[in-house]
């Protein structure tokens, strides 16, 4: 009887590299054709697929990309059509300043600065994705675990599922997601790999992009903190995780005189603010007992497909550090007022959900898997282009 030899350093890391590239080949195959059916959609409606990519928030995160905080053209409003010199720190400034330096480059336009960005952070988020659905593959309950060498297949079913959810064209608009789930998906690598300076420096950074930032910084603290047994990179985690996050409420709170700042340009311009979920139960009751349309019944539908989701991870004892980022995530959406036309878009963060459907579906022949995540892709091309051109508030 023999003993298999362990993998080379070399092997392992060839092993990697083939992983990551098949990652990003399933995410750039699904995201292409959602682009495509935009651009379909976008000659149907006789309007541009450029005005698409860069309307509402993007039209800010461009805005400030270009004219910096100070010189926003004052006809850049909040949700109430007002304009003050502080409306503009409602956005927090990792994506804009971003695409800002991305913009140095002679010849590119902050546009196509903003586009660059998105598709190296969308192919960063798919390798980071993927491994989390490969690490989770062996974590979970052990009915649920794949056969050996089966793993890889739920973090590449993962990648096509995270790239198809139904407001996914937002990862190719001027929009934050596509940063802000790179930064969380690899700051979840980190603690499943309990890699903490990574984990630590990724919450940092996705305290910087976007107030969800808090759901990262907390999973990765608290594992850090059970973790502080690894010795001072488990402390830096911590110490690190939460320094983007304050340091943006710091600087609102020095330029408008207030502690709460921030908050407050949120509640007053974007009617956003936390009321316990009052609003997310009243627009569910009113839609789906008497509302009619489309754009409504889908996000009420997608609000309670979430919340199954998460039982339904729970139930599948997905790692706790995966629950508690998904758990914070849907607490910061669905306990606060503001756009329910919005909630689509805003809990594509919450790709984690989608682990028990791609242990299930990664279980099915490949002829059937692909079938399956085909029809994902061509779907959520359909509504995330539906949803921007013909209901124009979704986003």
């Amino acid at each position: 009887m023999t003993t298999a030899r362990p993998l080379s350093s070399v092997t392992r890391l060839r092993a990697a590299h083939d992983f990551a590239l098949r990652c990003v080949g399933v995410y750039a195959v699904v995201r292409v054709v959602g682009v495509m059916v935009l651009a379909l959609f976008a000659q149907i409606h006789d309007t541009g697929l450029r005005s698409l990519l860069a309307m509402w928030d993007g039209e800010w995160m461009l805005g400030i990309a270009e004219n910096g905080y100070g010189g926003i053209p004052l006809w850049f409003t909040d949700g109430n059509g007002i304009h003050t010199e502080f409306t503009a720190y409602a956005f927090f400034p990792g994506y804009p300043l971003t695409v800002r330096t991305v913009a140095l480059v002679p010849g590119l336009s902050p546009f196509a600065a903003a586009m660059i960005v998105n598709v190296v952070a969308g192919a960063l988020a798919a390798v980071a994705v993927g491994r989390i659905g490969r690490l989770c593959a062996g974590l979970v309950r052990e009915s649920l675990r794949p056969a050996p060498g089966r793993s890889a297949t739920v973090g590449l079913v993962l990648v096509a599922l995270f790239a198809a959810t139904p407001m996914s064209v937002v990862l190719n608009m001027a929009y934050t997601e596509a940063v802000f789930c790179a930064l969380a998906a690899w700051a979840l690598v980190g603690v499943l790999e309990r890699q903490w300076l990574l984990a630590g420096l990724c919450a940092l950074g996705a305290g910087l992009v976007r107030p969800t930032g808090v759901a990262v910084i907390a999973a990765v603290m608290l594992a850090a903190l059970l973790g502080r047994r690894d010795g001072p990179r488990a402390w830096a985690a911590v110490v690190l995780a939460p320094l983007g996050y304050l340091g943006y409420l710091a600087v609102v709170w020095a330029r408008t005189g207030s502690m709460t700042g921030w908050f407050q340009i949120q509640t007053t311009g974007w009617n956003t603010t936390f009321d316990g979920g009052l609003a997310t139960w009243r627009f569910l009751s009113e839609t789906l007992g008497h509302e009619s349309d489309f754009a409504a019944i889908a996000t009420a539908l997608l609000i309670v497909s979430v919340l199954i989701l998460f039982g339904w991870a729970v139930a599948d004892r997905v790692p706790w550090p995966i629950l508690v980022y998904a758990a914070g995530v849907l607490a910061s959406i669905l306990l606060s007022d503001g756009l329910m036309m919005s909630r689509a878009r805003l809990l594509l963060p919450a790709f984690v959900l989608l682990i028990p459907v791609a242990l299930r579906i990664a279980r099915r022949p490949r002829s059937e898997m692909i079938v399956i995540l085909a029809a994902a892709a061509l779907f959520s091309a359909w509504f995330g282009a539906r949803m921007l051109t013909v209901f124009q508030y979704a986003i």
